[in-house]
């Protein structure tokens, strides 16, 4: 982390020039990052400020009464922070990390998947935070000045870095047991630019996997008189967002088929919907934490030919708008459809 730069400075300076120079370097050097991060991001780094302060004051603390003991402690003190900030964004309802993440990283939408995943994440990284704590403190009281310096510092990065090495080994471990489709059996996707130009193909697992290939998919509202939604119901079978309540109709793009006969072919493919007439509502990028799709959005309110006969689509029904609203935020739609609902549908069409 860039906030704990200026400490691991104090380190290296303390055993070349001694504590008091070793403090002027390390503060020079947090002033110059807080100055950096402020020019280049318009902000001041509060963790950076943070960091610099107590550095600065338990340092300051240390020279004064002669005792290093309160300067040794700092590094426990900013994890005992973090600590507290990863409890409650793992622990708890208030995602403080995930709020951060959102900030820092606009645009970043997270599925259920991806978000299970991430609180896992946040668990972990508490556990070896609170252990370092631990271990810092315990350094700071019984051992020896270069023991300390080996825990507060050296030995953080070794504790994260076994554990990233481990989640990698996994994660390809996961990878290597999901079969192989021959090349010759899979399908193959268009590949478009930000302005839903064609500009290459890929292959389908590849534009799940995610790379964040951009390739386009077709969605259909189905309305009736009464302005119901026909929504659909994700089967428990799917890899991404089983159990869901979706969009009436949503599909790939083949390579080499246009817009149009891809929204035929998979109404009919999916509510068996034949005779029916579309108009444009809109498209957009979508990104999950596993695919990037360009979505082209369509309505219609040709519902009565709507039969299901596909393993595809396990349940259909009607929603009214204040059923559906109701239900927003809480797990029943997917991420898509509730994206497609507030920006396309709601106070518009719907």
């Amino acid at each position: 982390m860039p906030g704990f730069i200026p400490l691991f400075v104090f380190i290296a300076a303390d055993e070349i020039w001694g504590t008091k120079v070793g403090l002027i370097v390390a503060l020079a050097v947090g002033l110059f990052e807080l100055v950096y991060t402020y020019f280049k991001e318009k902000r001041f780094d509060k963790f950076i400020l943070l960091d610099t302060a107590l550095l600065l004051a338990l340092g300051g603390v240390s020279l004064l009464l002669h005792n290093e003991i309160f300067f040794k402690i700092k590094p426990a003190v900013i994890e005992a922070i973090m600590c507290i900030i990863l409890a409650f964004s793992a622990f708890t309802p208030i995602d403080i990390v995930g709020g951060m993440t959102k900030r820092y990283m606009k645009g970043m939408e997270m599925n259920d998947a991806v978000m299970k995943k991430f609180k896992q994440t946040l668990k972990v990284m508490f556990w070896i935070f609170a252990a370092h704590t631990l271990l810092v403190l315990y350094a700071a009281f019984y051992m020896s000045k270069e023991a300390w310096a080996f825990i507060s510092g050296g030995l953080f990065y070794i504790l994260f870095g076994v554990y990233f090495l481990y989640e990698f080994l996994q994660q390809r471990r996961k990878i290597k047991k999901q079969p192989v489709i021959p090349v010759d059996d899979e399908e193959w996707l268009p590949v478009v630019d930000e302005a839903g130009k064609v500009i290459g193909k890929a292959l389908r697992s590849a534009c799940h996997s995610g790379q964040k290939i951009l390739h386009p998919v077709v969605h259909l509202h189905v309305m009736n008189p009464r302005k119901h939604l026909f929504l659909q119901k994700r089967p428990d079978t799917k890899l991404i967002q089983p159990g869901k309540w979706d969009t009436a109709v949503g599909g790939h793009i083949a390579f080499g088929e246009d817009v149009k006969t891809a929204l035929q072919r998979e109404a009919y493919e999916e509510i068996g919907l034949k005779e029916f007439t579309a108009k444009p509502i809109g498209n957009y990028v979508f990104e999950s934490g596993v695919e990037k799709e360009m979505v082209y959005s369509f309505l219609t309110y040709d519902y009565k030919g709507i039969h299901l006969h596909s393993d595809e689509v396990t349940e259909g029904k009607f929603w009214s708008r204040k059923q559906i609203e109701a239900n927003l935020g809480k797990g029943v739609f997917t991420p898509n459809f509730e994206m497609e609902f507030e920006h396309q549908l709601r106070g518009k069409i719907f």
